[in-house]
């Protein structure tokens, strides 16, 4: 497949998948498989790349949300450090660790019937926070270590992080909103870190013909996000997180199937 195409169609994934509790990460990762791209540093970076694209509809759409209160940015702050503190440690030896196409089938199962229980195990909490602003630091930081475990593949870090807000508190919505916001440290922090891990290659990596492909890529990424992010917030207030649940052990199943066949 022509590397432009590639770049559409890995853009398209990552926009609807960045924010959806599902795993960009491993749909890319499987994506790749089902296009036939082989590995490089520069798929590893361009993986990387268009999550910026995803991640800059959350200022377009939160625009006079992220100015409203200057309380939220000490939450997200407060979230953020597990993440760069554990990211930097432990990034890619979890990686190592934890990798495979059935590791991904399995962290898909295992999360959706998370999603599934999810809003059963927190309902008695609805009548908290309906607001970010009204959260504690300790709180944040308590998301912030769920998210953490989005490091491990397969494992959404939207997804995390909206469990762990459910599990401190927040209702459907305020869950959502910290979790778009506080990917905005979080991706920013990946792309850094990847940067630096492949500063001695950026020749190669960001060579015409690649720079043109991570410009479509994070480009399109950021149109079908900013799409997927609204449609969102309208379903998890209507439904909850089931939905994405149901569609996580769909996924797995399928995967392990088609592992199994192959």
């Amino acid at each position: 497949m022509n590397q432009f195409l590639e770049a559409i169609v890995l853009g398209i994934v990552e926009g609807l998948s960045e924010f959806l509790p599902i795993s960009s990460t491993a749909h890319i990762i499987v994506a790749e498989k089902l296009l036939g791209i082989e590995s490089s540093k520069y798929l590893n970076f361009f993986t990387v790349f268009i999550q910026l694209g995803a991640i800059a509809a959350v200022p377009f759409l939160y625009f006079k949300r992220l100015f409203q209160s200057i309380s939220v940015y000490k939450y997200i702050i407060a979230s953020f450090i597990p993440a760069a503190i554990f990211g930097v440690l432990l990034d890619d030896l979890l990686e190592s660790l934890f990798q495979g196409y059935w590791f991904i089938a399995g962290s898909w199962f295992i999360g959706g019937l998370l999603l599934i229980k999810i809003d059963d195990w927190v309902k008695d909490k609805d009548h908290q926070h309906d607001n970010i602003d009204k959260m504690s630091i300790s709180q944040s930081i308590k998301i912030g270590l769920y998210q953490c475990l989005a490091m491990i593949p397969g494992v959404s870090r939207s997804g995390a992080s909206i469990i762990g807000g459910r599990l401190v508190g927040l209702n459907h919505r305020a869950a959502v909103e910290f979790s778009f916001l506080l990917g905005i440290p979080t991706i920013l922090g990946a792309c850094a870190k990847k940067l630096v891990d492949y500063r001695h290659d950026l020749d190669i990596i960001l060579n015409p013909t690649n720079s043109i492909s991570l410009l479509v890529g994070a480009v399109i990424s950021f149109v079908i996000a900013l799409l997927t992010i609204r449609w969102m917030v309208d379903l998890v207030n209507k439904f909850g997180f089931k939905f994405f649940g149901y569609y996580r052990v769909l996924a797995g199943i399928f995967l392990a199937i088609y592992l199994w066949m192959n």
